[in-house]
C-alpha cells in the first residue's frame, strides 16, 4: 500500500484537475481487438456496454444513456435519460453556447490602449491606457494563419497531470503589437503612467478560477523543467512569461532514470517569487508546472511597460509596483486610440475551451454574457444564459448552473436537457462549426489518445467531463462524474446527438490511472454507440 502522505499528494492532484478528461491508449485494444458479438438492433443495448456496466468500479453508480435522431426524433438508447447527473466539463457546453450565441461566433476583442493628456511631438503629457476587453488570449496562443493554438493536455492542468505541453507562441505576442503600434503612431516618451483599465467587470470569486478583464498566458507563469545528463546534475529550468518583478529559482536535481519525477512550485504570497523544489528522472521528457500570477492588472502594467521600452518608447514612471486605478478617467472621449489589438473569432476561443476543458475560459464567458448585456456583475450573465437555453428549447428545470465550467457542487443536467442543446446547434448554419469544435475521438483534444485504430475514429464529437477527489475512508479515488456528450456520425453528413456518462464510480486504489480507466470506459461506450448506430 502506499504511504499516507503519497495518498494524500495523489488524491490532491486528481481533486485539481476537476473537469479534464484524459484517455489513455490502452482503450485502443479494447475498441480494436475485442471479441466480436451479435449486432444489436438498432434499440438494443450493445452487450459489450451492458458488460461494461457491470465491472467492480460501478457497483453503486447509476449509468445514463441517451441516443436520439435529432432530424425524426427517433430515441434509439435511453437509460435514466430523465435524471440529474452531475456532468463535470460536459456542462461546458451550456455556459460555451450561451456566450456562443450572445456574442455572435465571428465577434473579436478589440483592446485599445488611449493616450490621455496632451502631445507634444513624440511625448506624450499624460497616460497610456490599456482598456482591458476580456480577450481570453491576447494573442498568446494566435498561429500566424489566425487560428487559436493548443495542446491535448493543456498546460492550465500542468500541476494536476504529467504530460501538459505549452503552444510554440509567445505568451507576451498581443502586448508586443500594442507596443509598437504606439510607437508606429509617434508617440516615443510617456511623461505619464501606464495604466490597465480593468473596470470591464470585476472579479467574482465564486468562480473558480476567477476571470479577469485583462488576461496574459491564462494568468499564469510557465515553468519548464528539463533533466540533466547524469544523476546528481542539476535540472535546467526555462520558465515564460518573463516579466519584472517575478523571478524564478529551482533546486531540482536530476535522479537515474526511472526514478520518480516528483517537482513542487512555491511562490510568495504576492505570486513574484517562485521556488522549484524536487526531482526529474534523467531521460524523461521535460517536465511543466505552472504558478499563478496574483495581480493580472499590475503584471499586465509592467508587462506593456516593458514591451514599450523594447520598441523604443520611454515610460518616465516605474515599471514595476501596483496598477494606478485612481488615475483612469471617467470617459475616453478626446483620448486617442493609439494602439489596438484584435482577437481571433470567438468561435476559435469556444474551440480552445470546449477541446481541452479551459477552466478559465468557460468562466469568462459567464462574464462575457453580462457584460454584453450592460452589467459589470458577472452573476448577471446567468438570466442571459437563461434566455438562450430558452430560446433553444432546452429545458431548463433540467439544468442547474452555478459557474461556467462545470466545477460547481450544484451543477446537474439531464442526458435529455444535453441532447436538446446539441439538437439546437444541429438546426442552426453553425452545426458544423460548432461540432468541430469539440473534442474528436482518437483525434484531437480530450479525447485524442482513444481510439486511434478503431472503426469510431473520428466519427465521435463529444466534450468530456470528470469530477473526482479522495476517498480517504476506502484509500481509493471517488468518481463523481465521468461523463461525454456530443454527435456519433451515423453515415456520411448524418449525426445522432448523444449522452453517456456515469456518476457514483469508484477506483480500485489511490492511483490517477483508475480513473483514467473509467474515463476510457465511457470513451468505449460513447464508440460501441457510433458503431451500432452505424450498421
Amino acid at each position: 500500500m502506499s504511504s499516507p502522505v503519497m495518498r494524500r499528494r495523489s488524491r490532491r492532484r486528481v481533486v485539481g484537475a476537476l473537469g479534464l478528461l484524459v484517455v489513455v491508449g490502452a482503450v485502443v485494444v479494447g475498441l480494436v481487438q475485442a471479441a466480436p458479438s451479435p449486432s444489436p438492433s438498432p434499440h438494443e443495448l450493445d452487450p459489450r456496454i451492458a458488460s461494461l456496466m457491470r465491472k467492480p468500479e460501478y457497483g453503486h453508480a447509476q449509468w445514463g444513456l441517451f441516443e436520439q435522431d435529432p432530424d425524426s426524433g427517433e430515441v434509439a438508447q435511453s437509460r435514466n435519460a430523465d435524471q440529474f447527473f452531475v456532468p463535470g466539463s460536459s456542462a461546458k457546453l451550456f455556459s460555451v453556447s450561451g456566450t456562443w450565441h450572445t456574442l455572435g461566433g465571428d465577434h473579436r476583442f478589440r483592446t485599445p490602449v488611449h493616450a490621455v493628456g496632451q502631445r507634444r511631438g513624440t511625448a506624450l503629457d499624460g497616460d497610456l491606457d490599456l482598456v482591458a476587453q476580456g480577450d481570453l488570449t491576447l494573442g498568446g496562443r494566435t498561429r500566424k494563419n489566425g487560428t487559436v493554438a493548443f495542446t491535448n493536455l493543456d498546460h492550465t492542468y500542468a500541476n494536476d497531470l504529467p504530460g501538459a505541453t505549452l503552444t510554440p507562441q509567445d505568451p507576451l505576442t498581443g502586448i508586443n503589437q500594442l507596443a509598437r503600434q504606439v510607437r508606429d503612431a509617434g508617440i516615443r516618451r510617456v511623461e505619464g503612467d501606464v495604466v490597465v483599465d480593468a473596470r470591464l467587470f470585476p472579479p467574482d470569486p465564486s468562480l473558480k478560477p476567477t476571470p479577469t478583464p485583462l488576461i496574459i498566458n491564462d494568468n499564469l507563469i510557465d515553468l519548464l523543467t528539463s533533466p540533466g545528463v547524469d544523476a546528481g546534475d542539476p535540472a535546467h529550468l526555462e520558465w515564460r512569461p518573463k516579466v519584472a518583478p517575478y523571478r524564478v529559482t529551482s533546486t531540482v536535481r536530476t535522479v537515474a532514470a526511472g526514478k520518480p519525477t516528483d517537482i513542487n512550485v512555491d511562490a510568495s504570497p504576492d505570486g513574484a517569487r517562485i521556488r522549484l523544489s524536487g526531482t526529474i528522472a534523467a531521460g524523461s521528457a521535460p517536465a511543466l508546472r505552472v504558478a499563478a500570477i496574483k495581480d493580472p492588472n499590475a503584471f499586465g502594467r509592467t508587462a506593456l511597460i516593458e514591451a514599450l521600452q523594447r520598441a523604443g518608447v520611454e515610460v518616465r514612471a516605474g515599471a514595476v509596483g501596483p496598477n494606478p486605478a485612481d488615475r483612469l478617467p471617467d470617459s475616453y472621449q478626446g483620448a486617442p486610440t493609439v494602439a489596438r489589438y484584435t482577437s481571433p473569432a470567438y468561435a476559435q476561443y469556444a474551440e480552445l475551451i470546449l477541446k481541452v476543458s479551459h477552466n478559465l475560459g468557460a468562466n469568462l464567458g459567464i462574464c462575457l454574457m453580462a457584460t454584453h448585456a450592460g452589467s459589470a456583475d458577472c452573476e448577471d450573465g446567468f438570466p442571459v444564459l437563461a434566455a438562450f437555453l430558452d430560446g433553444a428549447k432546452v429545458d431548463r428545470k433540467a439544468v442547474q448552473h452555478a459557474d461556467g465550467r462545470g466545477g460547481n457542487p450544484a451543477d446537474r443536467s439531464t442526458p435529455r436537457a444535453l441532447a436538446q442543446l446539441l439538437t439546437y446547434w444541429q438546426r442552426t448554419p453553425e452545426a458544423g462549426r460548432f461540432r468541430r469544435s469539440l473534442p474528436i475521438l482518437g483525434v484531437d483534444g480530450t479525447l485524442a489518445d482513444s481510439c486511434h485504430d478503431c472503426p469510431s475514429r473520428g466519427k465521435v464529437f463529444a466534450k468530456t467531463g470528470t469530477m473526482a477527489g479522495g476517498d480517504a475512508l476506502n484509500d481509493r479515488l471517488a468518481v463523481g462524474a465521468e461523463t461525454t456528450a456530443g454527435y456519433l456520425e451515423t453515415r456520411k453528413g448524418h449525426f445522432d446527438v448523444f449522452f453517456a456518462g456515469v456518476n457514483g464510480a469508484s477506483t480500485p486504489g489511490a492511483n490517477v490511472k483508475g480513473i483514467l480507466g473509467i474515463a476510457n470506459d465511457v470513451a468505449e461506450v460513447a464508440a460501441r454507440l457510433q458503431q451500432s448506430a452505424a450498421r
